[in-house]
């Protein structure tokens, strides 16, 4: 039996969890090397002991936003005080190092610097795709793997720029063809508004629908962007009244959408909606009120069947006292494929697990997955939702 593998297959008969070693069908053999460019990276801190490796968790964990980020945390701190009580990893106890970025960008490379400072091994994070650019690139400076369970943005993974990155959640393209072919299959609509709060998600994913619904022959009748924290959305809304599209394609987060929602319904105004997996959230809900029922979202696929997913829901009922939040599943994921990994490669070292995430499968609450060799999880995707008496209901 080679090293590590029975304290891997004691994991895997404990938790039902890891994968026992099955190899993807499609994998690239070549895992990208970090490059300096003559840039004096943020040193890694010694570790005052070899006796634990270090997850760090970033992500919006107070504000507008911590909806988003907190189930991420939940999800690290079950998964790992689990994997704990049965003997770690390697033989290590894991330790988490949280830190709240609020979904900024301009805070997040503090809390990537921060990280890398106290000695983080791998970073479960971050949450929106504004925050995560400006981070990754300093990630990648000190060779350090990073998983986000929610940052959409396709450059991301796409470009190239972020060897070091992988996400357990599909990309902004695919949740915007979906949408395309949503509203133009199902919906039937001919005309429509784009509007967007001019982030690097937002606009990003708003940009990305114009262009596929422009090529589905679809008039964009408006496409505009929004100021974040305004106050009130008054002019904007009046503007689309005007206009009288079908659909209002949303590209954002909750708390603008939930204002430009009610203010279209307080005006009488019965017009369509729909967001992406900014909008997929119950926060959303509880703030539009009245005013989300008829409401549509693209996020991640249901997977409310799946065997890992039940249980985990339940380990956070019972921990918690309360359903998980947004990208919870995903976070899940995220946290036993990156243990997982390391455990498999048998050491933190970045090119062993990087070259573990790409070659193995790990059976995760979003089904088995893998990643390929722009690190995009394999097998996951999105689904369309409708808000229906206060929830979000799958649309088949």
């Amino acid at each position: 039996m080679k090293k590590h593998s029975l304290s891997l297959v004691i994991l895997s008969c404990i938790f039902l969890l890891f994968s026992c070693g099955e190899k993807p069908t499609d994998e690239s053999e070549t895992i990208p090397k970090l490059k300096q460019e003559n840039k004096t990276p943020i040193q890694k801190a010694e570790k005052q002991s070899d006796e634990s490796i270090k997850l760090g968790v970033a992500g919006a964990h107070s504000g507008d936003l911590a909806s988003y980020g907190l189930p991420t945390v939940n999800a690290a701190r079950l998964v790992v005080n689990k994997i704990n009580q049965n003997g770690g990893v390697l033989g290590k106890q894991v330790e988490l190092l949280v830190e709240d970025d609020v979904c900024k960008p301009e805070v997040a490379g503090n809390t990537a610097t921060k990280l890398i400072s106290d000695g983080v091994d791998v970073v479960l994070g971050h949450i929106c795709s504004g925050a995560t650019k400006s981070a990754m690139g300093i990630y990648k400076d000190a060779g350090i793997i990073a998983m986000s369970p929610s940052a959409t943005n396709p450059d991301l993974t796409l470009s190239g720029e972020y060897p070091n990155f992988l996400r357990t959640i599909a990309h902004d393209a695919v949740q915007a063809k979906l949408q395309v072919k949503f509203a133009t299959e199902v919906l039937k609509v001919k005309k429509i508004v784009i509007l967007h709060d001019k982030g690097d998600y937002g606009k990003g994913q708003a940009e990305l629908a114009q262009k596929y619904f422009t090529a589905a022959g679809i008039e964009v009748a408006l496409f505009e962007g929004v100021t974040p924290g305004a106050v009130d959305y008054s002019a904007i809304v009046m503007k689309v009244r005007r206009i009288k599209p079908e659909l209002v394609v949303w590209g954002g987060y909750h708390p603008e959408a939930s204002k430009i929602v009610t203010l279209m319904r307080k005006k009488k105004m019965d017009t369509l909606f729909m967001g992406s997996d900014g909008i997929k959230d119950d926060t959303f809900i509880k703030v539009a009120g009245k005013y989300a029922e008829g409401v549509f979202a693209t996020g991640p696929m249901d997977v409310s069947g799946n065997e890992l997913a039940i249980a985990a829901k339940k380990e956070h009922q019972n921990v918690y006292g309360t359903d998980p939040g947004a990208f919870f599943d995903a976070a899940y994921a995220a946290t036993l494929a990156l243990l997982n990994a390391i455990e498999k490669a048998g050491d933190t070292d970045y090119d062993a697990v990087m070259k573990a995430l790409k070659s193995e499968y790990v059976e995760t609450p979003l089904g088995k997955i893998s990643f390929d060799k722009n690190g995009d999880a394999t097998g996951i995707g999105f689904s369309v939702y409708r808000i229906q008496d206060g929830a979000f209901v799958e649309q088949k």
